[in-house]
């Protein structure tokens, strides 16, 4: 799927969640603002109070607004919204610039994944050391660049769960959609087969070597070429916009 084409929400609650959420996310709401009263509410969806709080309580599950009594549902800062929630990143990565996106990812990315790398080249068990090289192998063998997505993400959430630390483990798991999105931007990239098996290969083998140093910096290497492949692209694509 790709997530930059949002999907219409088939229930009214789900629209009514997406359309604030989107509207909190791209900044059309700002912090310290109050969302629109739930009389006004209630008559544009053409729903009962009922649903518009369950709505509402949906967003302030995720960190987006805070219910003050007899003020109403309130906007925080975003250094308060949960940016790992699958929808708050579906809406960020619909609401921000593409490249300003991937850069704060990588930023993340680099404190993250060079560290799991080293420490799954002392965790993993051989069980582990099957399921990263089984990926290696479906990427070696994945046939366009829509193929290579599926067995590149599943490469890097196996070196997280071979760090046998479960909060990087979940931490793996809630950056799959930014991680995702993140590859298929580097994907784009007309070489983006041959660059992307030996920068992985590398990692592999290091890890395979039980080798924590080269792992870290056959990470830090491969997210350095994904960063550099990512302004080829996105330079390219701001010369010829669509």
């Amino acid at each position: 799927m790709d997530y930059r084409h949002l999907q219409q929400r088939k229930s009214l609650h789900g629209r009514i969640v997406q359309e604030l959420g989107m509207g909190i996310v791209s900044g059309k709401l700002q912090p310290g603002q109050r969302l629109p009263a739930e009389a006004v509410l209630c008559e544009s969806y053409g729903v009962s109070r009922p649903v518009l709080r369950e709505a509402t309580r949906v967003l302030v599950a995720k960190g987006l607004v805070v219910s003050k009594p007899r003020v109403g549902s309130v906007v925080k800062p975003c250094a308060d919204w949960h940016m790992l929630d699958p929808d708050v990143l579906y809406w960020t990565i619909n609401c921000v610039p593409e490249g300003e996106f991937f850069s704060s990812l990588l930023t993340v990315r680099r404190i993250i994944e060079p560290a799991a790398a080293a420490l799954a080249a002392t965790a993993a068990t051989s069980d582990d050391l099957a399921r990263i090289a089984s990926a290696y192998d479906r990427m070696e063998h994945a046939e366009t660049a829509s193929a290579l997505l599926d067995p590149d993400l599943e490469f890097h959430r196996a070196i997280m769960m071979a760090t046998h630390n479960d909060m990087l483990a979940y931490i793996g798991n809630m950056l799959s959609l930014a991680l995702s999105e993140s590859i298929r931007l580097t994907s784009r990239h007309p070489d983006t087969h041959a660059l992307s098996l030996p920068r992985h290969k590398a990692i592999l083998t290091a890890i395979q070597n039980r080798d924590p140093l080269g792992a870290r910096h056959a990470s830090l290497v491969q997210l350095e070429n994904a960063r550099a492949d990512a302004e080829s692209i996105l330079e390219v694509g701001s010369h010829h916009p669509a």
